[in-house]
């Protein structure tokens, strides 16, 4: 047998036997290594330890250290949980089961529904199988023989038919567990150390509501029993801070069922909270140089046409209505309304850049099984704006953009994030618009502008908008998750499309370069996460009510609500509670509320024109004129504070 040689990622070179495996080589190397090793990578995709390489090659071993590994990790346990159901359950026929953030899932077809209580002896079977050290064998299958093992398994043969080449792989998994998958896996199952079923489902098949119900199981696993507890006490805190059952238990939003699903509800408290977060996004709008503008809710399809929304983006969108004659339809996005707005006059280059803003409401087609909440919606507002430059000016409108965002993060308390620059394949298919020249263009100024902001920035090569390259910012929030928040993309299509120009110095039309920018994403979304980062007791800047003032009996509600005014005079969102109860259940409510302030008042601050003051998180902190609280909280107030 000839030898294949192999390349290390230090640059030196191994001559091996052909179909030598990388575990194999990994062992040559140092036996740590191969203890810890997880997955190859053999010239730049993942390939399974025990799987030989057939030719010359490059080859990396990855562990615990190298994120991809996680991944197969966990792919590898939602195989050892379908195993274990099978084992149980030999009348359940297999769905899909992929890696996602955070764990895994498997959805199975089973006439009857799993219980907690199954998921019991699940898990304890996953650790006996696990304890056995089976091999994750990959074995190769023609498609028509394929198909005709799978023919009891509806699942299984839809996805073959649809996603299998003609010599497909599988994996087995001990005596009752076969699956069409792509791999990779672990060698064997004594690599998985740490794993928990979490909960059960429905899932539509394909996520489709016209196709069958199946149950879904959702678990997590890491390398450790030390993330794991991590992990698992992070998601005890997740509940807790829930928006849907905070914004029901501080009464800031619904969703009616008469309205219909993903659609949005906000209420008088969640109002006024939603105030703050759209003034002070419109303020900083007017102050950074973005115009103003307001767009309709609908258009004509036409519109849509012209943009290409209606070939590529249809599945998202609803279904057009008639108007007169004519089919329109609502927007689902606003940038056409904007690029129409810059079309509607000739523009020089002296007028660039040019910078609309709106916080417009769109609406996208979302099916029913994937709404969650305030995170995904059918109806929300975009803090939406575009700008059109010139090539010279594209630098620094980025810089702009990007400290924009910094600043917005940091105006709600968001300290930490990370950026993540994505670019596309450097011209090797024919899915991207614009040419080479723009996409380097684009791609070195979004570059640039994240080292003069000193940004850290993980380069994703090959996932870029099919039209520009873009940024995305994710934000840590209070317990260690990561959201997906502003964005800052260009656009090498819609200008084409609409034919936008300006004309330059040399008296010709050009056509100016295009930038999409979302800061909050949307304002639903971001309102969801902010009830979630502080669990519903928000800065003072931000709480729908700033104060509330709790008379000791009856005979001091007068001068309660002589103070009230005195608050409200001055700004400060305040309420008294006249209930003819105790004040300390007074205090309590207002606690559950997450109050900021709690002004309690009898007869000793009536006399002396005070208030005792009651913080929500530091308890008592004594008597103060009325005068000298209003001045301590505006001052927390006026500084958009995010401590108390």
């Amino acid at each position: 047998m000839s030898n294949i040689e192999i390349t290390l990622p230090d640059g030196s070179k191994q001559s091996v036997a052909a179909e030598t495996r990388p575990i194999d080589i990994a062992r040559s190397i140092s036996p740590r290594l191969a203890d810890a090793a997880i997955v190859a990578k053999v010239n730049g995709e993942l390939f399974d330890l025990t799987r030989p390489i057939g030719k010359d090659a490059s080859l990396q071993i990855l562990t615990a250290k190298d994120p991809e590994s996680l991944y197969v990790y966990r792919h590898s346990t939602a195989h050892l949980l379908a195993a274990a159901v099978l084992e149980l359950y030999p009348e359940t026929k297999l769905g899909i089961g992929p890696p996602i953030d955070n764990g895994f899932y498997y959805d199975f077809d089973r006439p009857t529904p799993f219980t907690p209580e199954d998921l019991e002896k699940i898990e304890k079977k996953m650790w006996e199988i696990q304890a056995r050290s089976l091999p994750y064998e990959r074995v190769l299958t023609q498609k028509d023989e394929g198909l005709k093992k799978y023919s009891e398994a509806w699942m299984k043969c839809e996805l073959i038919t649809e996603r299998a080449d003609q010599v497909f792989s599988e994996y087995t998994l001990g005596p009752y567990f076969i699956d069409f998958c792509r791999g990779p896996h672990l060698p064997d199952t004594s690599k998985i150390k740490a794993f928990k079923l979490l909960s059960i489902a429905g899932a539509y098949w394909k996520g489709d509501e016209h196709n069958k119900q199946l149950q879904r199981i959702y678990g997590t696993a890491w390398f450790t029993q030390k993330e794991l507890e991590a992990y698992l006490k992070q998601v005890e805190e997740a509940k807790k801070r829930d928006h849907r059952k905070l914004g029901k238990e501080l009464d800031l939003f619904s969703i009616q069922e008469l309205a219909g699903p993903g659609l949005i509800f906000f209420h008088p408290k969640g109002g006024i909270l939603r105030k703050q977060l759209e003034d002070w996004m419109r303020d900083q709008y007017i102050r950074r140089g973005y115009s103003l503008v307001y767009t309709p809710h609908v258009a004509r399809l036409d519109l849509w046409k012209t943009s290409g929304h209606a070939n590529f983006y249809a599945e998202n969108m609803f279904k057009p209505m008639e108007v007169e004659g004519a089919e329109y339809q609502l927007k689902p996005m606003n940038c056409p309304f904007h690029i129409l707005i810059y079309a509607d006059r000739q523009r020089s280059y002296r007028d660039l850049p040019v910078r609309l803003g709106e916080l417009g409401t769109v609406y996208r087609y979302e099916r029913s099984g994937v709404l969650n909440g305030l995170f995904r919606v059918r109806g929300f507002t975009q803090d939406d704006a575009h700008i059109f430059c010139t090539q010279d000016q594209i630098e620094g409108e980025v810089v702009d953009c990007l400290q924009f965002a910094i600043d917005t993060l940091h105006t709600f308390g968001f300290t930490e994030y990370e950026a993540e620059l994505s670019t596309w394949d450097g011209g090797a298919s024919s899915k991207y618009a614009g040419s080479a020249d723009q996409w380097q263009l684009a791609e070195n100024a979004l570059q640039r502008a994240t080292e003069k902001l000193s940004m850290k920035v993980k380069v994703s090569p090959d996932e870029a908008a099919f039209y520009g390259p873009k940024i995305d910012v994710k934000l840590v929030d209070a317990i260690g998750r990561k959201w997906q928040l502003s964005t800052v993309q260009f656009d090498f299509n819609l200008p084409a499309r609409f034919g936008l120009e300006y004309i330059a110095e040399d008296g010709k039309a050009h056509q100016p370069l295009m930038v999409h920018r979302a800061l909050y994403g949307s304002i639903e979304r971001f309102f969801g996460i902010l009830i979630e980062h502080y669990a519903g007791a928000f800065p003072v800047w931000l709480a729908p009510v700033q104060a509330i003032v709790l008379p000791i009996t009856d005979r001091h509600t007068g001068y309660a609500k002589s103070v009230q005014q005195q608050l409200d005079a001055a700004g400060v969102r305040a309420t008294v509670d006249e209930r003819s109860e105790k004040v300390n259940l007074k205090i309590r409510d207002a606690q559950l509320q997450k109050i900021p302030y709690m002004l309690v008042v009898g007869d000793r601050e009536q006399e002396n024109r005070q208030v005792a003051v009651r913080n929500r998180k530091h308890g008592d902190q004594g008597a103060k004129p009325v005068e000298d609280f209003i001045r301590d909280v505006r001052a927390l107030i006026d500084s958009k504070a995010v401590t108390e």
